[in-house]
């Protein structure tokens, strides 16, 4: 027993396995969070969604795929009219 303990320690130290992060859905309560950080700004409703849809199965990368569509629009240039 202890022979084949020292050979899969051996085996795991030569195939260097990373610990797999754990992927978890969001919450409801989350969601609605998720909802509002992507509707504080004009967007399209299929973004929100597809957020919405990453999050049923991740959390971490709806929030990530919102980050980086709120990070793309701030990039872009915004062209503001003032009504008097």
């Amino acid at each position: 027993m202890a022979d084949t303990t020292l050979l899969d320690n051996r085996i795991n130290k030569q195939i260097k396995f990373e610990s797999l992060e754990a992927t978890v859905a969001a919450t409801e309560e989350e969601s609605v969070i998720l909802a509002e950080k992507l509707t504080q700004v004009a967007i399209p409703l299929s973004v929100l969604l597809q957020a919405l849809n990453i999050a049923k199965y991740d959390k971490a990368a709806a929030f990530c795929y919102a980050d980086q569509y709120l990070n793309n629009i701030k990039k872009s240039k915004w062209v503001i009219i003032k009504t008097a």
